[in-house]
């Protein structure tokens, strides 16, 4: 059955496919929650409609049949592309000056080594696969003399005790009338593609119970199979006598957007808020569909079982800092999160941070690039937790802040786009072409909330100067929409980005794993990140000059955008917002030249 088959089966029947979630409030686990006073939309629970079939249909219209081939490697071959976003006009002056030097140093194969690593463990606060990174990251960066010298420290921040979760194993299976068990899902290793079966937090044990598939049927001895998610449910389930609960909810975003139906097969990667007193689990919809088959033929009797470790460890958070030579104690940290059991997300941002910390300092080793006048930091820890635990710690003062977060998928796997996710501005209040916000969802921006800054400028014009040392690159960039370290950031009012990949259909399910890593994105992505950075820590005389340009041609955009829509009061926030970035260039910029 095809993709438009599925959908328009959908429309007819909630019990066929359980209904996509939308866009949720943020882009991590639950237990994260934004700092920065931005409140993201609601996520609203419904069924397909005939609208979603006509967009999904014009998507994968645009996907296969609208531009040019996907993926970064496509290479020099394919025709320069135009980033879809306002223009930058070539130049030898800021980050330019370091792109080359760290393209060229930047090793692919050994990032990739590290990306494999990482992949290898469903990775949680203070668990073994989350230790085992952390140690990982330390031994590489001992090894290019991070801890050895002044100019180039390493420190280990301990801080809250964890629970150090782990999940070991789960089985789900079918007991037929004689008494015979025939499994229908399971994982034993931990690097196994099921081991998202076990949300965060789930519970070890056995149980067994005829199966229902609503909240109402539920009765004592029941097992809920249901396409809600486990959060909405699971108390009112346990309450009405079940004996576990199982989820086939994905999000919308999560259908595969080529028409193969990997999605099917994708189970979510989810958390329990707290300690459930029943068994809970995540299931695919493939699964989801053969046990509703065989419902229709009479009562079906399942078994779950979870096994689960709990090891509590203090939480560690790593920094490896090029200490500026001139203003050691003003800095640019870069992070990269560990936890979550993705391979894109977010294995791709641990080891091509880590390569890009190696780039920097062999390109400083060679006298390819000097060493910064401010300090720059990169940080691995747990998301959102790890930006903060920085910022209470750290005796420098943040001049600006980036996220590398999903910096290595392959279009041509996953459809994900390369993207910079600017910092709040006037284009996060009303967003007008060029600017579109990603299926993720716009997160409400007012006036108030707006410091104006040059740091997406400065970033903007490392992508565009990366795709054109690469023979050219299709890249976005759209509004800030949240969900990321950068929150941690902007919370504590230090200009922020993010650099990521999307739309990834396998986002936060089974399906991310290292097949869908591109490292050749993850190193140009890398390298647009560490570029910016070091724009920043080392500015030059000519910099300047050519941050004004690119803000002459982005203010011209946005300024004229506003009044083709008749909206004066955009007009008077994007004029002020130029006025502020210019000085904030000149602040940032100028000073040390």
């Amino acid at each position: 059955m095809n993709i438009l088959e599925r959908l328009l089966l959908a429309i007819g029947s909630r019990e066929a496919i359980p209904p996509a979630e939308k866009c949720p409030a943020t882009k991590r686990p639950e237990n994260h929650r934004l700092r920065y006073s931005v409140v993201m939309k609601k996520p609203t629970l419904q069924p397909i409609n005939l609208s979603r079939v006509i967009l999904v249909i014009v998507s994968v219209s645009v996907i296969h049949c609208g531009v040019s081939p996907v993926n970064a490697d496509d290479g020099p071959s394919a025709p320069p592309p135009a980033h879809v976003g306002p223009a930058v006009p070539e130049g030898r002056s800021g980050p330019q000056r370091f792109v080359t030097p760290l393209l060229d140093l930047f090793d692919r194969d050994r990032a990739l080594e590290h990306i494999a690593f990482v992949d290898r463990f469903y990775r949680e606060p203070g668990n073994e696969g989350f230790e085992a990174v952390v140690d990982r990251v330390i031994e590489t960066l001992k090894e290019k003399g991070f801890g050895r010298s002044p100019t180039r420290t390493l420190e280990v921040i301990e801080t809250r005790q964890t629970d150090g979760w782990s999940p070991v194993s789960a089985r789900l299976s079918v007991i037929d009338e004689t008494g015979q068990v025939s499994s229908l899902l399971a994982f034993d290793q931990e690097d196994d593609r099921n081991r998202t079966m076990l949300p965060t937090g789930a519970p070890s044990g056995k149980a067994e119970g005829r199966v229902v598939f609503s909240l109402d049927e539920v009765e004592a001895g029941t097992m809920l199979i249901t396409g809600d998610t486990l959060g909405r449910i699971t108390r009112r389930a346990q309450a009405a006598g079940a004996v576990a609960i199982l989820s086939a909810r994905i999000a919308g975003f999560n259908r595969d957007p080529s028409g193969a139906e990997r999605h099917l097969d994708a189970i979510r990667y989810g958390r329990v808020r707290s300690k459930s007193k029943i068994l809970v689990g995540q299931i695919s919809l493939r699964v989801y569909e053969d046990l509703r088959q065989r419902a229709k033929n009479g009562p079906v009797k399942l078994r779950f079982e979870a096994e689960c470790r709990e090891v509590p460890r203090k939480l560690r958070t790593v920094v490896a800092t090029i200490v500026g030579t001139e203003e050691p104690n003003r800095v640019i940290p870069i992070a990269g999160h560990i936890q979550e059991p993705g391979a894109v997300d977010n294995a791709s941002g641990v080891g091509g941070l880590l390569e890009a910390a190696i780039a920097a300092v062999t390109a400083i080793e060679q006298k390819k690039i000097e060493h910064p006048k401010r300090s720059i930091a990169f940080i691995w820890g747990n998301e959102m937790e790890q930006s903060r635990v920085y910022i209470e710690h750290s005796k420098r003062t943040p001049i600006a802040a980036i996220s590398a977060d999903m910096i290595g998928a392959s279009r041509s796997q996953t459809g994900a786009w390369p993207l910079l996710e600017r910092d709040p501005d006037p284009g996060a209040i009303v967003v007008l072409a060029p600017d579109a916000h990603t299926p993720w969802g716009a997160g409400r921006v007012s006036a108030s909330q707006l410091r104006p800054n040059g740091l997406s400028i400065i970033a903007r014009t490392a992508f565009r100067d990366v795709a054109r040392a690469v023979g050219g690159w299709q890249t976005r960039e759209h509004p800030y929409e949240g969900g990321s370290d950068h929150d941690i950031f902007l919370g504590s009012q230090i200009p922020a980005i993010l650099f990521w990949c999307f739309t990834d259909f396998a986002y936060h399910t089974s399906l991310d794993r290292l097949e869908h890593v591109d490292p050749e994105v993850t190193r140009r992505l890398a390298t647009a990140i560490t570029a910016t950075a070091f724009s920043i820590a080392d500015p030059a005389v000519e910099d300047l000059a050519r941050y004004r340009a690119v803000l002459a041609l982005d203010r011209e955009l946005r300024v004229n955008a506003a009044k083709q829509a008749k909206k004066s009061d955009l007009v008077t926030q994007w004029e002020a917002w130029f006025e502020g970035a210019e000085q904030w260039l000149t602040q940032w910029i100028a000073p040390t030249n």
